[in-house]
C-alpha cells in the first residue's frame, strides 16, 4: 500500500501516489535522494510492485543489485510513475440510478463462437483378441 513508514516532512506539499516495478531478474534498490529532511530506500525484488507517496518533483533512483555492489541503473521523475486515482464519482453510493459503476467492465473476454452443429460423432474402434 502508500508509503507509511517514513512520513513526507510538513513543508513537503504536492504528495502523489506512485508505483514502480521491478521488470528485471535481479534484486533493485528504490531510492529517493533529492527531497531534504526525508529518507526513501526500499528493495524490490524481481517482478515486484512498489506502491509509494513521494513529493511531485522527487527523483527516484534504481539501484540494480551485483555481486557486493550496486549500480546506479536509472532515475525516474516520480510525476512519470504517477498512478491515476479513481475519481469520486466512480464510488458514489448515492446515485439516483442504483447503478453499480464499479463493475461497469467486464473482466472476462466474450468468446466468439460458431452457430450451428460443431460436434461430430466420436468414432470407437473395437480391439478383437487373435489366437
Amino acid at each position: 500500500m502508500a508509503q507509511i513508514l517514513d512520513p513526507l516532512p510538513p513543508e513537503q506539499s504536492g504528495k502523489i501516489l506512485c508505483c514502480y516495478i521491478n521488470a528485471t531478474s535481479k534484486i533493485q534498490v528504490a531510492r529517493i535522494s533529492n527531497i531534504p529532511n526525508w529518507y526513501f530506500e526500499r528493495v524490490v525484488f524481481p517482478g515486484q510492485r512498489l506502491v509509494f507517496e513521494a513529493p511531485r518533483k522527487g527523483q527516484l533512483e534504481i539501484h540494480t543489485g551485483m555481486m557486493a555492489s550496486a549500480i546506479l541503473s536509472d532515475k525516474i521523475p516520480c510525476d512519470r510513475l504517477m498512478l491515476d486515482e479513481p475519481s469520486v464519482y466512480e464510488f458514489d453510493t448515492d446515485s439516483s440510478d442504483e447503478k453499480d459503476l464499479i463493475n461497469t467492465r467486464s473482466i472476462v473476454q466474450q468468446i466468439n463462437t460458431k452457430i450451428g452443429d460443431t460436434t461430430k460423432p466420436l468414432q470407437i474402434l473395437g480391439l478383437a483378441s487373435v489366437d
